[in-house]
């Protein structure tokens, strides 16, 4: 998910109507019959074509999850992976599971400073994958990057980052130094070692 703050996300979309369109999703989960919800979830629907974006519920394993990507990038309620120009102009937020509110906005704030400190030292290819893994920590987890355990690392490298990231061949071979990388801002093991996809 793209760095917040008061006013804007690194994407075309502002935060106010981000939170928005959040705010009229729940309402619709928690409406009590089918016409007011269809009613929040045309109000939100709305709100978002005023900025050329659409949005979808992805029910995940841990959590359901708000989705706003642009509009162009969909056909037919499906995402064409070969339309989408630039993965940080998604925007997704939790409803449901670990990490709700508050708490989640902490640990989205400090990976969020982790990857601008790979950025800073480590460049545009480290950055895109820590990224990444910021995104699949706040928004899967609810964790600190530091805080993911083997398994759950494991299951970014073989799983997330190739259904989720669309990497080009650099990024996608220089996915596990870039993790170490990131490790090593925060003077944390990595907790992979020397594992290597097969």
């Amino acid at each position: 998910m793209p760095e917040h703050d008061d006013s804007t996300t690194d994407s075309a979309l502002p935060t106010d109507v981000v939170d928005e369109a959040e705010r009229l999703t729940r309402l619709a989960r928690d409406a009590v019959d089918d016409a007011e919800a269809r009613a929040y979830r045309d109000e939100r629907d709305e709100l978002l074509a005023e900025h050329e974006y659409t949005a979808r519920v992805r029910e995940d394993d841990a959590r359901d999850v708000l989705v706003c990507h642009p509009r162009e990038w969909a056909s037919d309620g499906r995402i064409h992976p070969d339309r989408i120009d630039d993965v940080d102009r998604g925007i997704e937020r939790p409803l449901s599971g670990p990490g709700e509110g508050s708490d989640w906005a902490v640990v989205a704030e400090h990976n969020d400073e982790l990857v601008a400190a790979v950025a800073d030292a480590d460049g545009e290819v480290h950055a895109a994958n820590a990224r990444a893994l910021a995104d699949f920590a706040s928004n899967h987890y609810a964790k600190p990057i530091e805080d993911l355990t083997r398994a759950e690392l494991v299951e970014f490298r073989d799983d997330y980052f190739e259904r989720n990231v669309w990497p080009d061949d650099r990024q996608a071979s220089l996915l596990n130094e870039s993790l170490r990388r990131t490790f090593e801002k925060m003077d944390v093991p990595y907790p992979l070692g020397s594992d290597h996809p097969e």
